[in-house]
């Protein structure tokens, strides 16, 4: 059987299918010929990543399909139900890349309490001829120990969020519509261990009571976060959105931002991705990343292993 894996897969994962007895395909095929291709060279599994989408019209053009699987998370990129009722398997890997978010989520964080983003990029162009005005400028940091980090969404990544949030020595508060608490439990390199009990609260109490918000939810409607939640939100707040694209409504962050109630915002994704519009990526007080939150080496091992290992179990 041959699988299409157009977004990409790792060594691991290739090794394991065709280990399994799979032909894996990674050639990228662009979105109006995916379902000619899958037809033209029999494919049985097409795996996408956030790339690639899989709807409805692709369904239907491919009954030789009997998987799809989605690298990551949050599957908004493929019509679930419709394929399901199809008979056609769906999977996804929500604990893989689980840590890999999370980092980058801390990553953004650091770059915004010590301005680091825009530290990079002032120092190359003034760094010899300002030294001593970019020190001023850069000086009044802040500290993330004992500051309160709001994670919206409790899920595996926020859980995996609060962890390194715990390590730090951060106060953790939650929201989530799905999961009334959690126990996260932070390991250390020594086998020794620290559990603690999250319980959910109201998204409206965690605007007010956080010093910084991490978002971790899927695809929205609406927006989560929009002018009236900023209101809400403490002077010079911190937020990060290394989840979906349109659950902050950029434009009134951008005011946010320009006026001071928004102290800077870590972003990994977009409204309008892939074109990010040009005053998101031009504000001195935004760190930016490319939608790379599962773009570790060890995130796509355990990914491609785990896709691998999914496919086997169900057609090998």
């Amino acid at each position: 059987m041959k699988v299409l894996a157009n977004d990409g897969i790792s060594k691991s994962g290739i090794q394991a299918l065709e280990k399994g007895g799979f032909e894996v395909i990674t050639t990228k095929v662009a979105q109006e010929q995916v379902a000619n291709f899958i037809n033209e060279n029999n494919v049985s599994v097409i795996l996408v990543r956030s790339a690639t989408k899989v709807r409805k019209d692709i369904i239907d053009a491919c009954p030789g399909i009997k998987i799809i699987g989605r690298g990551g998370v949050g599957m908004d990129n493929i019509d679930v139900e419709y394929a399901k009722s199809k008979g056609i398997n769906v999977i996804n890997t929500p604990a893989s890349s689980s840590e890999s978010v999370a980092e980058l989520v801390f990553g953004h964080l650091f770059n915004g309490v010590r301005f680091l983003h825009d530290s990079n990029r002032n120092m190359p162009l003034e760094g010899d001829a300002n030294f001593e005005g970019l020190k001023k400028a850069y000086a009044n940091g802040t500290e993330l120990r004992g500051k309160t980090l709001g994670i919206v969404g409790i899920g595996r990544i926020g859980q995996a969020t609060a962890k390194m949030a715990l390590g730090l020595g951060m106060k953790v508060i939650a929201a989530d519509s799905f999961i009334d608490k959690v126990d996260v439990k932070v390991e250390f390199f020594d086998g020794q261990s620290v559990t603690t009990t999250i319980v959910s609260q109201s998204l409206e109490s965690l605007f007010k009571e956080a010093d910084f918000i991490s978002l971790h939810v899927p695809a929205q409607n609406g927006y989560i976060i929009s002018k009236a939640e900023l209101a809400i939100m403490k002077d010079g707040v911190g937020i990060v959105n290394c989840a979906r694209g349109g659950v902050i409504d950029e434009i009134a962050l951008i005011e946010a931002l320009d006026s001071g109630k928004v102290g800077f915002a870590g972003l990994d994704v977009f409204e309008s991705e892939p074109k990010p519009e040009i005053k998101i990526l031009m504000h001195p007080k935004i760190s930016l990343t490319p939608h790379i939150g599962a773009a570790t080496g060890e995130a796509q091992d355990r990914i491609g292993t785990e896709l691998a290992q999914q496919i086997i179990s169900i057609l090998g």
